[in-house]
């Protein structure tokens, strides 16, 4: 059987079970990447999460961390496919008011005993008024979260307050 390719859009959970050896190499890439310790967050985090995300969530480039992995498993090095991740707007924009936050999800609770909380979130989203904010408090760079509502066409703005909370405000885009 052939081992899985190391790419940008490999999730982090199949890259594990095919090489779990890379799993110190992976936390030594990243101080982030310690919680992939955690034994619940292993178990659901990283079925969605692939290394591109996981790069810009540990703010290291996607191909050195891509190729870093590969020199451990002897796959040969790869140029860059995905220039750039950092397409999350970090900067507070003018759309954004205190008091226009409608609603507060935060999902450091629901990571914590295991479950997935992008589904609830994605429904706070579609609850949403027009110049409405929905409040997202995060124990990291939710990367998954963030690549779906860009493609659902929603604002966001990226705030990380601490190395352990991350808000990130989320809001319709235009029609």
């Amino acid at each position: 059987m052939d081992k899985l390719l190391i790419t940008p859009k490999t999730k982090i959970y199949d890259l594990l079970e095919a090489y779990p050896q890379l799993e110190k190499r992976l936390i030594e890439s990243a101080p982030q990447f310690e919680k992939l310790k955690n034994p619940v967050l292993r178990k659901t985090i990283t079925k969605i999460t692939n290394l591109g995300q996981a790069a810009t969530i540990g703010g290291i480039k996607v191909d050195e961390l891509v190729n870093s992995l590969r020199a451990e498993v002897n796959q040969v090095f790869i140029e860059s496919d995905q220039a750039d991740q950092s397409n999350y707007n970090v900067t507070k924009p003018l759309w954004f008011k205190e008091s226009s936050i409608a609603d507060t999800v935060d999902i450091r609770e629901m990571l914590d005993v295991g479950e997935q909380p992008v589904h609830e979130v994605l429904a706070a989203m579609k609850k949403l008024g027009d110049h409405e904010i929905l409040k997202v408090i995060a124990p990291f760079v939710p990367v998954p979260l963030l690549d779906k509502s860009l493609g659902l066409g929603y604002l966001h703005w990226l705030n990380q307050r601490t190395k352990e909370e991350v808000r990130v405000y989320f809001t319709k885009g235009p029609s």
